[in-house]
């Protein structure tokens, strides 16, 4: 274990090694028993439903998702519904939560336990992990709430607390983050697992926040070396940053009559499975632009610069010739509340929208 420490601090360093750590994981149960947040999910031990929650609350805080998971739910109440829904709604249900390879995944896992597994949600960790769009975190999450699986369900979360808890300088970033801090956990880890996993999510959620952590509430305060040392705002330790690309996008908003032209994107490249807007036009199409609005907008490790021409078409044949020649989709504002679009688009559209109203 790497400590981040100095002589002054051998004492309190000794304290934490020459301690029985299994009685902090109870710890933090007991604090579960009385301050777990009142979530939906939290109600039942279905492995479809904390699937979904699971994927849903990756990259979406619970507060915003929580009407979008209720709203799926309803919808699609089980695998086999899932399954058999066009991907076109499902991704429409998704709307919203972006990150829209989670929902085209969640579908073909969803075909894959009903081809596979019979439509029976698999049990096993190993088994879990086989289903498309399933990582280690979500396996164990899963494995440990539904089954009483073994595993800690370590995220961002378990590597916030446990460096704080023990100042441990693991570079986060580290390609190897994932396998000490989930050693780390085991050091600790309770015999129920699955509340220990959503304990520690509620902890790192509402207590250990990356900023501003509320260490005066934490059940853990006492044994926390980072806390003891005042230096809680040191960890965890990340040096390696991503730097986001940026990447120019074009497109025109061919549109006639209150109808307008998209075409559904590939699934090889951001925004999978979306629909848009043609991103080129014929020469005879040119002289129809009327304008052109410039957009940004950010992605994990993207930063899009988007130019979008508006192309008022006032010519019937201009305007079936560019139809039919690129195999484009005709829809109109009712139209494309049925479809998904990149937030974006979906801007442009709203504001389309408002101004056709006076038009």
């Amino acid at each position: 274990m790497s400590y981040l420490c100095s002589i002054n601090e051998e004492e309190l360093l000794e304290k934490i090694n020459n301690s029985d750590l299994s009685h902090l994981g109870n710890k933090l149960l007991g604090w579960y028993k009385t301050n777990a947040r009142d979530l939906p999910f939290r109600k039942t031990k279905d492995p479809y439903k904390i699937w979904i929650c699971e994927i849903v609350f990756q990259q979406t805080r619970i507060s915003q998702g929580l009407g979008h998971y209720n709203r799926f739910i309803e919808r699609f109440p089980d695998v086999k519904t899932l399954a058999e829904a066009d991907e076109n709604e499902v991704l429409l249900y998704w709307k919203g939560l972006g990150y829209y390879s989670r929902a085209i995944n969640i579908h073909k896992a969803a075909k894959q336990i009903m081809s596979d597994y019979n439509g029976i949600f698999p049990h096993e960790y190993e088994e879990i992990l086989k289903l498309k769009g399933i990582g280690k975190y979500t396996a164990a999450a899963v494995s440990s709430i539904c089954f009483n699986g073994k595993i800690p369900a370590v995220d961002g979360n378990f590597y916030r607390v446990l460096s704080r808890l023990f100042a441990d300088d693991f570079d986060i970033s580290n390609s190897r983050a994932f396998s000490y801090f989930s050693e780390l956990a085991h050091l600790i880890l309770p015999d129920n697992v699955g509340d220990f996993n959503q304990a520690m999510m509620d902890l790192g959620s509402e207590v250990c926040k990356p900023k501003n952590p509320v260490c005066s509430q934490c059940p853990l305060n006492q044994d926390c070396l980072a806390f003891s040392m005042n230096k809680v705002s040191e960890f965890p330790v990340k040096t390696k940053k991503t730097k986001a690309e940026d990447l120019s996008l074009t497109y025109y908003f061919v549109h006639r009559n209150g109808n307008f032209l998209v075409q559904q994107r590939k699934d090889d490249f951001i925004w999978k499975k979306l629909f848009e807007f043609p991103p080129e036009i014929s020469d005879a199409l040119v002289p129809f632009i009327v304008g052109v609005k410039t957009v940004s907008h950010k992605l994990t490790h993207k930063n899009l610069s988007i130019e979008i021409y508006n192309v008022e078409v006032d010519s019937e044949e201009a305007w079936e010739r560019f139809i039919s020649q690129n195999d484009l989709m005709v829809t109109d504002i009712e139209g494309s509340h049925e479809k998904s679009f990149p937030k974006p688009l979906e801007t442009y559209i709203r504001n389309y929208e408002e101004a056709y109203r006076f038009l």
